[in-house]
């Protein structure tokens, strides 16, 4: 889609046709959708960043336990699916989906929320090293890396799909 088909849209097509982004979280399209027209792919990102970043902490949260695990063999959105099997996270060893696994179980029973990585362009080795290091990370801070993370990935997708 170019982005000015995508300027042009009605809310609802707006929004059907990006509010996957971030991940089940369309009610950010929804915001940003009266600040059409936008200039650019860039300047739609970031519009959408900053709703993430203004909403409370409890949308902030929901948002980000809308990620599946990285690894999960479980049903995930096809965006999530795609960009994992492209960093190979669907052809871990045995040894290393348990790894995995078991260091996705601890972070997110420390943190109360999913590893989130922008994986495009990583190997399961740096994802695990990121995921391991991220461990002793207290909340907050990861917190808010979850929130870049998730930001990262909302752009990679935008950059995807729509063309200038």
């Amino acid at each position: 889609m170019t982005l000015s088909g995508l300027n042009a849209l009605g809310r609802d097509a707006f929004v059907e046709a990006i509010g996957w982004v971030f991940e089940d979280s369309p009610w950010i399209a929804e915001r940003v959708w009266p600040g059409r027209p936008f200039v650019s792919v860039e300047a739609l990102h970031q519009t959408m960043a900053a709703v993430m970043y203004a909403a409370t902490a409890d949308r902030q949260l929901a948002l980000l336990k809308a990620h599946p695990d990285l690894g999960a063999k479980l049903k995930m959105s096809a965006a999530s699916t795609g960009e994992q099997a492209g960093a190979g996270l669907d052809q871990l060893s045995p040894e290393t989906y348990k790894q995995l696994t078991e260091l996705n179980a601890t972070y997110r029973k420390k943190f109360g929320f999913p590893f989130l990585f922008a994986v495009k362009g990583s190997t399961p080795a740096q994802i695990l090293e990121s995921l391991q290091s991220r461990l002793s990370r207290d909340r907050a801070a990861e917190f808010e890396e979850a929130l870049r993370q998730v930001a990262r990935i909302a752009w990679l997708r935008l950059e995807s799909m729509v063309t200038r």
